[in-house]
């Protein structure tokens, strides 16, 4: 039985508490944001819990076992104009169990965190295994992974964002509608969003890991309105959510990055302006009001690190997820055209500029972690090398369809009534060995387009054939830029595009894209993942005008 079914299978079966929420926030209650301070249980209460699961899932016949006790917080703030248009506080407290027995997995949940409950809801796991083994085919076969005893892990804030006021936040996002509005916008949205996940894994391999995990991603859309002509244009925050806590909102000089001369863009690293880059989005939308309609045709393109992250989520990160190259992932979120066998011919994946690695430690990153989710210390590891597909993202009961010993330690939960499955990590292009700037890698372009932000996005469930937009574009002539352009979408292969990758700036240009809800599997989760890059050149790539004419 594979992963897809089981997940579907065991969610019937859980003891869990189904519960109204936010998209993307899990199943969480309503509560007074003074509740998302309370400490919860401590480390050795944790343990005692663990423990009477573990003992009765071995009692019960379990030849392996693991729990996850969590509390996942969050608040979001949504703002709009000189209104507040909600703020959402929530929680969620429960424990999931999952065991093998029999070769096979199950696993069960419950939001009754006592030891006698978790003892019950280890028994259910252990019957759910047995019921399931009447149609398992193979034993599932974890990768050896040695206990670490008690260990403990914490996202390395400054400040948590949950301690800092609501009025303040609220203050923060209005503030930003006005220097919005004040640059000319005529509408103004902003939303600020934070995630604490506070897990306790143990296991039947001797770990017990401690975990405190934030998260934070502020946000907003600016809007022109030309009343006169009935047009409108937006442009969305150039922010990326990270790993932060509220200190990512408290700018650093340090921490910017100038755009391409021109363009007045500012990239940021480890803070974030918002109040600046609200003023600037105002500005250009305006300028986008009067951009020039890009002629289709064959362009060199600049992508900056916050747009062509997305580009790598989806044409490097998904596809080379080893549940989705098995098939998976078939029936919701697709499968892969980068499979073993594609793999064995050594067909390049890209260019010898590209080097991609995956990795849940960079500092700042949605997906720092210490441990998975299945007690695996986290690492990192080449995916692409020189443009050879090198290996896979896998966790423990994958290892050995690859021939490998070990788990990638790139499995997720997004609650704690959910089972834990493999996710992407993060994926990043390495920045060029030899000093390169923007301004510089522009010099080299005739005919081309720098794009910077995130836009739309289309790409097949083999994650092949694709095309991106943008939220700003400049046209490139002769290596300077020129003027702004419009209608911008551009169309490639995977392949195709990743081996058209001429150059990509050095270390001084890197910084973070980040997918704060990404979804997957069945019943559907999401979690929270980095894509690092600094900006690079794509040569003779096809662009298209993504203008409708009525009429």
């Amino acid at each position: 039985m594979n992963r897809r079914d089981f997940s579907t299978l065991t969610g019937l079966g859980a003891g869990a508490l189904l519960l109204p929420s936010l998209p993307g926030l899990g199943g969480s209650l309503p509560v007074d944001p003074a509740r998302l301070l309370e400490p919860g249980l401590d480390v050795a209460q944790k343990k005692r819990l663990a423990d009477a699961a573990l003992n009765a899932a071995k009692s019960a016949g379990a030849t392996y076992a693991d729990v996850r006790i969590g509390r996942y917080l969050n608040q979001s703030v949504f703002t709009r104009e000189k209104q507040v248009q909600n703020i959402a506080s929530g929680e969620s407290f429960g424990a999931g169990i999952r065991v093998i027995a029999q070769g096979t997995w199950g696993f069960a949940a419950t939001n009754d965190v006592t030891d006698a409950s978790l003892a019950r809801t280890a028994q259910r796991a252990v019957a759910m295994a047995k019921a399931n083994a009447r149609i398992q085919k193979e034993p599932v076969q974890l990768a050896p992974q040695k206990g670490y005893g008690e260990v403990s892990w914490k996202t390395p804030i400054v400040r948590n964002a949950f301690e800092v006021p609501v009025k303040e936040k609220v203050d923060l996002l209005l503030a930003t509608n006005a220097a919005a509005a004040a640059n000319g916008a005529s509408f103004m949205s902003s939303s600020l969003f934070q995630i604490n996940e506070q897990k306790y894994f143990a296991s039947t391999d001797g770990s017990y890991i401690d975990q405190d995990i934030h998260r934070i991603w502020p946000t907003f859309t600016a809007t022109v309105v030309d009343r006169a002509a009935g047009k409108f244009k937006t442009r969305d925050a150039l922010s990326a959510p990270m790993g932060l806590g509220y200190e990512y909102l408290t700018p650093r000089a340090a921490d910017k990055i100038a755009g391409p001369a021109g363009t007045g863009l500012v990239g940021y690293k480890m803070s974030y302006d918002i109040l600046e880059d609200a003023a600037l989005a105002a500005q250009q939308a305006k300028q986008k009001m009067g951009a020039k309609s890009v002629t289709a045709g064959k362009y060199d393109l600049v992508l900056e690190p916050n747009h062509l992250g997305l580009t790598i989520h989806e044409s490097v990160g998904h596809p080379l997820e080893l549940d989705r190259v098995l098939g998976y992932e078939a029936n919701y979120a697709g499968t892969s055209f980068a499979t073993q066998e594609w793999k064995a011919k050594n067909i390049p994946y890209g260019s010898k500029q590209v080097t991609i690695v995956a990795d849940k430690l960079q500092p700042g990153s949605l997906g720092a972690v210490g441990y998975d989710d299945e007690g695996v210390k986290t690492k990192e590891w080449t995916l692409i090398d020189q443009g050879k597909l090198v290996d896979y993202e896998k966790i423990r009961d994958q290892a050995h369809i690859v021939g490998q010993q070990a788990s990638d330690g790139c499995c997720y939960a997004d609650s704690w009534d959910a089972v834990q499955f493999q996710r992407m990590p993060n994926v990043s292009l390495q920045p060029g060995s030899q000093p390169l700037g923007v301004d510089e890698l522009i010099k080299g372009v005739s005919k081309g387009i720098y794009i910077a932000g995130r836009g739309s996005y289309s790409i097949d469930p083999q994650r092949y054939n694709f095309q991106f937009g943008g939220q700003v574009f400049y046209a490139i002539e002769n290596g300077k830029i020129t003027e702004m352009l419009d209608d911008v979408a551009y169309q490639a292969n995977t392949q195709e595009f990743w081996n058209s990758c001429a150059a990509v700036c050095d270390a001084r240009d890197y910084r973070l894209f980040g997918s704060f809800f990404d979804g997957k599997g069945q019943p559907s989760q999401v979690s929270a993942v980095s894509h690092g890059s600094s900006t690079a050149r794509f040569n003779a790539v096809n662009v298209i005008n993504t203008a409708r004419k009525i009429g």
